[in-house]
């Protein structure tokens, strides 16, 4: 359990400071999410060229993991945050100003290396935060995360009924970005790198200590991006659902996830984080479960709720128990399990695609549900919090 800590003015300060950098990440990726059809429109790419081009981002985000380790090592944690935050924000502006797929993909790359410069380093001072607190604080800010997306979508969908150009949309969303991150940066948390005493290669598995959060990362990373990609085709495809209905049990997903995020930390105060984590598996487990066996539309729309609530906390509690290192930077450790972490949010999704196109999409989704399976029996090796 968490250990009494007196609650300062900075404290709350930091904790505001840094929801409002998850909020700006959530918000600027959400702003990009929401105007890929005009894009895609403006430069006649057609689906094979947009998947293409799609890939930079990502790529992007794998390539710089390990840099923004050896970076988290030399430099404050507030410092990477705030120079990966001016980057994300300037690039935000610059899709819709692209003439050519080529100069799409150069920026998607240059936007998913700014994403995880930003990303890691402010997962890691929400750690830090989180030490300055008595009660669990980490899903909220996730949470947070999840209602900032929602609000970029919204306002995406705004912009295209009234017609505004992507160009004008994003570089409006960008300049107001940028205002918060400068004005935000400086009241963020002051902590200090603790560099590593032994040379790793910049491609290295975690510590072993480590690797058993990685598996549990891995996991739910890649239920989550599976169900982004595939949730709405499943519920239209193999429930049967209409398409109206697949996005709004789409948005109950959403809902469901944002809903785990806030009340997330009111859970670990009463169970404890193991308690939460071994069960977030099991809804998993059952959510889809109930989407393969009883493939109907009302069923299915519960059985995506429950995969919602069990994905909702994992990571944040997995980087909050992993945080607690005294030996190594929290950013370092952040970083290190997010390399596995986020093969599974990359790579997993196509893969679904692959077993649907060879067998079926409730096979692709049945061995979806073992990632539920996975962390149950991952957690129960972890020691009581």
């Amino acid at each position: 359990m968490f250990i009494e800590i007196p609650q300062t003015t900075d404290a709350r300060q930091y904790r505001i400071a840094v929801s409002v950098f998850f909020f700006i990440s959530g918000l600027g990726y959400s702003t990009w999410a929401s105007r890929i059809p005009s894009i895609q429109q403006q430069l006649h790419l057609n689906e094979a060229q947009l998947g293409l081009v799609l890939l930079a981002l990502p790529i992007g985000l794998m390539l710089t993991m390990p840099v923004t380790g050896k970076l988290l090592g030399s430099f404050s944690s507030r410092k990477i945050m705030v120079i990966g935050a001016l980057i994300f924000n300037l690039v935000l502006s610059v899709p819709g100003f692209t003439n050519s797929l080529w100069q799409l993909a150069l920026t998607l790359f240059c936007f998913g290396s700014a994403r995880n410069l930003m990303n890691l380093s402010m997962n890691a001072q929400a750690v830090q935060v989180q030490h300055q607190y008595s009660k669990s604080i980490m899903t909220t800010f996730h949470g947070i995360w999840s209602i900032a997306g929602s609000t970029g979508a919204g306002i995406g969908y705004l912009m295209v009924s009234m017609n505004v150009a992507p160009s004008w949309h994003m570089l409006i969303v960008s300049v107001l970005l940028l205002a918060f991150t400068l004005y935000y940066g400086p009241k963020t948390y002051p902590d200090q790198p603790i560099p590593q005493t032994t040379r790793k290669p910049a491609f290295s598995l975690p510590d072993k200590s480590l690797l058993r959060f990685s598996f549990i990362c891995f996991a739910c990373m890649a239920t989550e991006n599976t169900m982004y990609d595939w949730s709405s085709i499943y519920f239209h495809k193999v429930a049967g659902g209409t398409p109206i209905a697949a996005t709004a049990t789409f948005m109950l997903y959403m809902a469901a996830m944002t809903t785990g995020r806030f009340v997330g930390d009111r859970l670990v105060a009463r169970l404890g984080i193991r308690n939460i984590l071994f069960y977030s598996g099991w809804l998993i487990l059952i959510g889809l479960l109930l989407a393969i066996f009883l493939p109907h539309p009302v069923i299915t729309t519960i059985g995506f709720m429950c995969t919602g609530m069990g994905v909702s906390c994992i990571v944040p509690l997995v980087f909050s128990l992993a945080g607690k290192s005294k030996t190594t930077n929290s950013g370092q450790t952040l970083a290190s399990i997010s390399t596995i972490g986020y093969l599974g949010f990359l790579v997993v999704p196509p893969l679904v695609g692959f077993v649907a196109q060879a067998t079926s999409l409730r096979v692709s989704f049945g061995i979806m549900a073992i990632c539920g399976l996975l962390i149950v029996l991952m957690v129960q090796g972890l020691k009581q919090d």
